[in-house]
């Protein structure tokens, strides 16, 4: 998959900045897709380019002016195709993998402190994912609105990838104590 259509994603529920879309990929989608500010604002000049987003000057007083960035017709519908194509499973690149892997090399200490490190890092990003299904049961468990159910489904997913990463962390940790 492309940078190109994280940022179409991104705007088909609203106009953004440049701005509001690195924020977005700091947040919701930066939780599955990763782009640098850089990347972003790069591929935005392509995308318009392209006729598939169309930007709109905003004036702004004692500011630098601001464009606000939204899909167009012809970036709808690549993005419906986009989304209705087939796609293959990711291959991982993984670090600590690769370090697991040739593990043997070192002394279990070594990867024992780092995977500990890699549980508490998951943790963390699990209590976000937590607090944000919290969040959105509260008010919209038995929502009708289809977009709500799209963003519920992929914080499911995210929710169950950083459990697993516990339990292989805390498996791994007592294998090699």
């Amino acid at each position: 998959m492309s940078i190109a259509y994280a940022i179409l994603v991104s705007l088909s529920d609203c106009p953004k900045s440049g701005y509001d879309l690195a924020k977005a990929f700091d947040g919701s989608v930066g939780f599955f897709w990763q782009a640098t500010h850089q990347q972003i604002y790069r591929e935005l000049t392509k995308l318009e380019s392209q006729n598939w987003i169309a930007a709109e000057a905003i004036e702004q007083s004692g500011r630098p002016n601001k464009k606000l960035f939204s899909l167009t017709d012809l970036g709808q519908t690549r993005l419906k195709e986009w989304i209705s194509q087939p796609c293959q499973p990711e291959a991982s690149k993984d670090e600590l993998m690769v370090k697991v892997f040739a593990g043997y090399l070192v002394a279990p200490e070594v990867l024992v402190k780092e995977i500990t490190r890699q549980r508490q890092l998951h943790a963390e990003r699990l209590a976000v994912y937590q607090e944000i299904d919290r969040q959105m049961c509260e008010g919209n468990l038995n929502c009708t609105d289809i977009q709500v159910k799209y963003a519920y489904l992929t914080l499911r997913r995210g929710i169950r990838f950083e459990q697993d990463w516990i339990e292989w962390c805390d498996e791994s940790i007592d294998m090699l104590a």
